[in-house]
C-alpha cells in the first residue's frame, strides 16, 4: 500500500497539478513575485552570455555580431589577456582562501559567545553592535579603514601609528594602503569586521535549536563547558556548518569588486586585482565586452565545479549536503 501511495505522488497527472494549484492559489500568488524576479533579473540576463562566443560590436548588436566560437576563451587563457587574467585569478583564489581560513570561524565563535550570555539585554546590545557594520555601505567602511591605516605626510591613522611604533612598517614615509603586501590582510580584516556579526545569526539560530535536555544530561555526567561545546553544541551545529561551508566554497571565485575598487590602486594591482575588477576594467572600461563575458563564464564554471565537488564530498563523508 505504501508503494502505491509513493507511486501516486510521483506520477501526478496534469489535472491533479491544476487542482493543487487551484486549491492552494494563495500560496502560489505569494510565490509569483519571487518567480518573476528570478525570471527578469537572473534568467533573462543569461541571454547576454552569447557575446562571449562572438566578436561583439555594439553597432551590430548582440545577435548580428560575428560568431567566433571559443576564440575569446583562448585569448583569455593563453592569449594577449592571459597574464592579467591569471594574475586576477590567482589573487581571487588567494583572497578567498584566506577569507575562508580566517573569516569562516569568527562568526561561529561569536555565536558561541552570544549563546553563553545569560543577560538578554546585554546579548541584544552586543549582537546589535556586531551587526551594525553589515548595514554600513562599502564606501563608509572602506573610508573608515583608510583613515585608520593611512600613513602620509599630513595624516597618520591609529593603526598605522601602532605598526610604526612596533617596527612593522617604516617611519615616516610608508603608505600602508599603497603597499601590495598589506592589501590582502586589509581586505580580509575589513570583511571580517563588516560581516562576522551578521553571519553569526545563522549559527546562533542553530545553537538555539539544540535541545536543552542534551546540556542537562552532560552536566549531570560531570561535563564542563568545553565538553558541552565539543560534544553537544558543535555536533548540533554540524549540518548548518557543512551547508554554509559548501556555499562559501562555491563563492570562492566571487570576490566583490566594490571593496577592492575602493581599497586598491595602481601600486597594489599585483595583489589586489581580482576577477571581478578584471572583468570591469577589460569588459566595461576598455569596451572589450566579449572578453569580459568569457571571463565571467569561466568564473561561473569553476564556481559550479567547486560547489558540486564540495557537495559530493560532504554527502559521502557526513551524509549532509545541499542536494
Amino acid at each position: 500500500m505504501n508503494d502505491n501511495i509513493l507511486n501516486k505522488k510521483v506520477s501526478l497527472r496534469p489535472k491533479e497539478y491544476l487542482f493543487n494549484i487551484k486549491k492552494n492559489w494563495q500560496l502560489y500568488l505569494l510565490l509569483l513575485p519571487i518567480v518573476l524576479w528570478f525570471l527578469i533579473w537572473a534568467y533573462k540576463p543569461m541571454l547576454g552570455l552569447i557575446i562571449a562566443f562572438k566578436d561583439y560590436d555594439a553597432a551590430y548588436g548582440m545577435f548580428n555580431s560575428n560568431f567566433v566560437g571559443f576564440d575569446n576563451f583562448v585569448t583569455l587563457i593563453a592569449g594577449g589577456q592571459s597574464t592579467q587574467f591569471w594574475q586576477a585569478f590567482r589573487n581571487t583564489f588567494i583572497i578567498s582562501a584566506y577569507g575562508l581560513l580566517f573569516g569562516f570561524p569568527i562568526p561561529i565563535i561569536l555565536a558561541l559567545f552570544f549563546s553563553e550570555i545569560n543577560s538578554n539585554w546585554f546579548r541584544k546590545v552586543t549582537q546589535t553592535i556586531t551587526y551594525l557594520p553589515h548595514f554600513l555601505s562599502e564606501v563608509t567602511i572602506t573610508g573608515i579603514v583608510i583613515l585608520l591605516v593611512y600613513n602620509g605626510s599630513r595624516s597618520t591613522g591609529i593603526i598605522a601609528r601602532i605598526m610604526i611604533e612596533l617596527g612593522i612598517v617604516e617611519n615616516p614615509i610608508m603608505r600602508i594602503i599603497e603597499t601590495p603586501s598589506f592589501f590582502r590582510p586589509i581586505y580580509i580584516i575589513t570583511g571580517i569586521w563588516k560581516e562576522s556579526g551578521y553571519d553569526s545569526i545563522v549559527y546562533f539560530a542553530a545553537i538555539m535549536g539544540i535541545s536543552p535536555a542534551l546540556y542537562e544530561a552532560i552536566r549531570v555526567d560531570g561535563g564542563n563547558k568545553w565538553q558541552e561545546i565539543k560534544y553537544v553544541t558543535l555536533p548540533g551545529m554540524a549540518p548548518t556548518l557543512i551547508i554554509m561551508i559548501i556555499m562559501r566554497i562555491g563563492r570562492m571565485l566571487s570576490v566583490g569588486y566594490e571593496r577592492v575598487i575602493l581599497l586598491y590602486n595602481a601600486n597594489t594591482y599585483v595583489t589586489g586585482d581580482v576577477l571581478s575588477t578584471f572583468e570591469q576594467r577589460i569588459g566595461i572600461i576598455s569596451g572589450n565586452y566579449s572578453i569580459g563575458a568569457a571571463s565571467g563564464i569561466f568564473n561561473s564554471i569553476i564556481g559550479f565545479a567547486l560547489v558540486v565537488g564540495a557537495n559530493t564530498i560532504s554527502r559521502q563523508v557526513s551524509k549532509t549536503s545541499l542536494w
